[in-house]
């Protein structure tokens, strides 16, 4: 073999290798990858609203104690009871607030009968004054004894009605209709005063207590109208209102207790019951992604792009985006698209400039994910092919 068929050899077996590694480079171009997509504009695109679970609990719930010290002789009620305003609850021993009641009764007794007295001395003394029979310093000093009576008489009935209120406060009265729902005491136990022992929930008006996260609490200040479905009762939906946002939260979970009224439903919602509360999508001024649309090139990790779909050709094309805040756990907004365009979804992280794709309909994301294996297992599989011939 001469020089020149050598280099013709060479030459092409040089150029053989540069159109293999031409067409090994454009090949993924030729991939037709499956994504999702969806409009900029679709309510979809919004999120399907939050929702929390909650309890249902009473929004008056009192909270009752003796105003004074003393053994419980008697409990009229159980817990569950249904009671109404006025009833008695429970008893103290009253002996000794009765006793009391009867030593300032007879004190004040005494003290009208001096009264009476220094009054009826003080007119025999007012007229000896008139007479001229004792000096005006020997009549002061009776009128000065008669108002001393007086003013103890006053003192002694004002003892009386106090003593006659603490033998009152011997009997606790439930101070609405409810339903009792705690009690702390036996009989026989000794109490002080202003122990709380039992507590009396109202039933005409039930709310849902729920915990919200910091970072969603801003959002549900604009919700006016919420909807409440029971655990108990899925296929029920019912309607409720944000009555009051904790204004701090709690210091161990992080989170602020929000109460929803029921406006409906309040009937079938027993105390205690598991409620979820859903609130609206937020509307929000700038459009919205989902997080798994954003990616950041690996030539430029300091950006932020999307892959807009021209539904047309079936291509994609990347754009600059700017990410603004958190709307839901997988919605943000973003800055620099337009209502309408068509954007990824899912399967962006696997695409190039210009290339085809195949937008998926109703499937799952199990679905996008076994089709990129698949088209990664083909590639694999034809470049070993090639390096093994």
């Amino acid at each position: 073999m001469n020089i020149d068929t050598r280099a013709d050899l060479v030459l092409a077996l040089i150029l053989s290798v540069l159109v293999a590694g031409c067409a090994e480079q454009t090949e993924p171009q030729t991939v037709v990858r499956p994504v999702r997509v969806f409009t900029i504009g679709d309510p979809q695109a919004a999120g399907n609203g939050e929702s929390y679970a909650g309890e249902v609990k009473a929004r008056f719930e009192t909270k009752l104690a003796f105003r004074v010290p003393g053994k419980v002789v008697a409990r009229r009620v159980e817990v569950g009871d249904r009671v109404q305003k006025g009833q008695l609850l429970a008893q103290l021993d009253s002996a000794d607030y009765r006793l009391a009641v009867q030593s300032l009764a007879s004190q004040l007794a005494g003290a009208r009968a001096e009264r009476n007295f220094s009054k009826d001395d003080l007119v025999r003394y007012r007229e000896l004054l008139e007479l001229n029979y004792i000096s005006r310093a020997e009549y002061d000093r009776h009128e000065t004894e008669y108002k001393t009576a007086d003013d103890r008489v006053d003192a002694l009935r004002y003892q009386l009605n106090q003593a006659n209120n603490q033998f009152s406060y011997t009997n606790l009265y439930a101070d609405r209709n409810g339903v009792v729902t705690w009690l702390d005491f036996e009989t026989g136990q000794v109490v002080s005063a202003g122990q709380v022992i039992i507590k009396i929930a109202q039933l005409d008006d039930k709310e849902v207590v729920i915990s919200v996260p910091e970072q969603r609490i801003a959002g549900l200040r604009d919700a006016t109208r919420v909807t409440v479905s029971l655990w108990a009762d899925g296929d029920s939906r019912f309607t409720g209102r944000i009555r009051e946002i904790s204004p701090s939260a709690d210091p161990a979970s992080r989170t602020y207790t929000v109460k929803v009224s029921l406006l409906s439903g309040a009937e079938l919602a027993r105390l205690g019951m598991t409620a979820t509360v859903y609130f609206p999508p937020q509307q929000a001024r700038q459009p919205t992604v989902p997080l798994s649309a954003v990616f950041q090139p690996q030539d430029a990790p300091s950006q932020t792009r999307v892959w807009l779909v021209n539904k047309r050709t079936r291509t994609v094309k990347s754009v600059p985006v700017k990410i603004g805040k958190e709307v839901s756990d997988d919605q943000v907004t973003v800055y620099g698209l337009a209502l309408g365009q068509s954007v990824v979804s899912a399967g962006a992280n696997r695409l190039l400039e210009g290339q085809n794709v195949k937008i998926l309909g109703g499937g799952d994301a199990s679905t996008l994910a076994q089709s990129n294996s698949d088209h990664a297992a083909e590639s694999s599989a034809s470049y070993a092919s090639r390096e093994v011939k």
